[in-house]
């Protein structure tokens, strides 16, 4: 019998041996500001069934940014958003044309992967700002095959429009985007399993469950999702999760939260129905997981070989802290998001709880393809392998980012675009209550005291703001040169107080710019331990 993994190609007689490459294949599906604290993926059996159980949920992934473009262009460098400088979703801080001017399409993840060996395919929306009038000023590099979807068709769920490789644009009144979408993965699918000599990488990107967005003409507006219409009547009487921070009685006690009225039973019930629509939505996404699934069960050398990768750009709220629907805050609904992996080496249904965000993706894809890592990587590999856990050393912090303003969606019901202030500290389940400033008979958590463990933070902070490659993943070794710091419990010796609380440099800023602007992100490097000097104090 020949070995499944030899195909042999006859030519007038003359055999032709071809050896499938025995580096590991990769599917990466992206939905966009899909939820996890409200419940999402319990209405999704097919992530269920083809990725929790079949693969590791990691319950502690977070995206760097809660906003989808610079969201995803962090995820497509390994860079933090203060590194890429795209911290926007349109000009001049975001958007496609920033993603060009500041020379990544020279140098991101397909075109590494290119460089490495693998065919490359991408199929859905891209990013913010990838427009008829965008998307070939220049085109997108290192995709073998592309079908995006693009404004201002990107959100527009039966009116999508999408460029298909170098063809012009073609738009598709009546068809369902997420189906288009599916059915090019599908495609680009067979085409890479043809190319049995080539690894690959398959990006699938619908925009479910986003808001159907319409862009032209201006004001953008933000309406419901539009699920498909085999799906539109589900789920008829779910509501959004009646969790403790839904619409509390109290407001929350940080920043702006603390200022914003009830939601009306009006709002709430409008609320709830943009909530089924997105669940409504979802149930596509599950028939294109399926549809994949279904096409690599066919060629199960293929499968075994390929790990396969759900999550989402950022996450969702709705009705939480008397929030409109929407995203861009610092709330653990926005930025604590699915991750699932499946493949070669990655354990089945189960769960980790080890931190990792979206700028160790990247690096998670080198680690397994046996790529050496770029010096410039903000992040490191996410420990998804048995062997890769045995290592241990992955970093015990994320750092989430953020510039401009809140965007409310439903806008055209409530009647108001943006919020300007939305960051502020806080810990606690469901984030109602501010540990800096709520008096409370709170003096410590685990054990340490309230002002010593803001100080270390505070530092941990400011060097993990203008951090670059190592320093972000290894921030305690900035802090302290000499090595005998390695985490926050190291930090938190008695002898290293007079250091945080009396000399190390705060966190501050000049004033909330719309984008990263240096002159006004205030003090940007931490003062460095040095122990000659600071023995002194102790």
């Amino acid at each position: 019998m020949i070995p499944s993994q030899i195909l042999l190609l006859l030519s007038f007689g003359v055999a032709a041996v071809t050896v499938r490459s025995s580096k590991p294949n990769f599917i990466f599906i992206i939905t966009d500001d899909q939820d996890l604290h409200l419940n999402s993926l319990d209405y999704q059996p097919a992530v269920q069934k083809h990725f929790a159980q079949e693969g590791t949920w990691f319950k502690k992934h977070f995206c760097t940014v809660a906003l989808c473009c610079p969201s995803r262009v962090s995820l497509l460098t390994g860079k933090a958003a203060h590194n890429t400088n795209v911290t926007d979703v349109s000009a001049p801080y975001g958007g496609y044309p920033r993603f060009i001017e500041e020379g990544f399409n020279d140098a991101y993840l397909p075109v590494w992967l290119q460089e490495a060996g693998y065919n490359t395919y991408y199929t859905g929306k891209f990013m913010n700002g990838h427009s008829i009038s965008t998307y070939d000023a220049p085109r997108a590099s290192g995709w073998n095959g592309s079908d995006f979807l693009i404004d201002p068709g990107t959100y527009v769920f039966y009116n999508s429009t999408m460029t298909r490789n170098y063809d012009i644009y073609r738009n598709l009144p009546g068809e369902y985007s997420t189906d288009l979408v599916a059915n090019a993965a599908v495609s680009f699918l067979d085409e890479a399993i043809a190319a049995p000599d080539r690894p690959f990488f398959i990006g699938v990107a619908p925009i479910a469950p986003h808001s159907e967005t319409i862009t032209n003409p201006r004001p953008t507006k933000f309406n419901l999702p539009v699920p498909a219409k085999r799906h539109e009547h589900l789920f008829p009487d779910v509501k959004v999760p009646r969790t403790p921070n839904f619409n509390p009685s109290k407001p929350g006690t940080a920043s702006y939260l603390s200022t914003l009225r009830p939601l009306n039973a009006s709002e709430i019930a409008y609320n709830d129905a943009w909530y089924r629509a997105r669940l409504q939505t979802l149930q596509s996404v599950d028939d294109l997981i399926d549809s994949i699934i279904d096409r690599l069960s066919q060629h199960p050398s293929v499968l075994e070989n390929t790990y396969l990768i759900y999550t989402t750009d950022n996450g969702f709220h709705i009705s939480q802290h008397r929030l409109p629907p929407g995203k861009s805050c610092g709330i653990e609904e926005d930025i604590n998001i699915p991750f699932f992996i499946r493949g070669p080496g990655v354990a089945k249904n189960a769960v980790q709880n080890i931190p990792s965000s979206h700028t160790d993706i990247v690096p998670t894809l080198f680690h397994l393809a046996g790529i050496p890592a770029r010096e410039d990587f903000d992040g490191e590999p996410i420990p998804v392998t048995g062997e890769m856990q045995k290592r241990g050393g992955k970093s015990e912090h994320v750092n989430i980012e953020f510039w401009g303003e809140y965007l409310v969606e439903g806008n055209t019901f409530y009647g108001r675009d943006v919020w300007g202030e939305n960051t502020y500290k806080t810990t606690d389940p469901y984030q109602l209550t501010n540990l800096l400033s709520t008096p409370n008979t709170t003096t410590t958590i685990n054990t340490w005291p309230i002002p010593s463990l803001t100080a270390r933070l505070d530092a941990l902070l400011l060097t993990l703001k203008r951090c670059k490659g190592r320093v972000c993943t290894r921030p305690w070794e900035k802090l302290h040169p000499e090595g005998n710091v390695r985490n926050l419990k190291d930090a938190m010796h008695g002898r290293h107080d007079v250091f945080y609380l009396e000399k190390q440099t705060k966190v501050s800023f000049d004033e909330c710019a719309m984008g990263q602007i240096l002159e006004v992100e205030g003090p940007l490097e931490p003062v460095t331990w040095r122990e000659e000097e600071w023995d002194q104090w102790n």
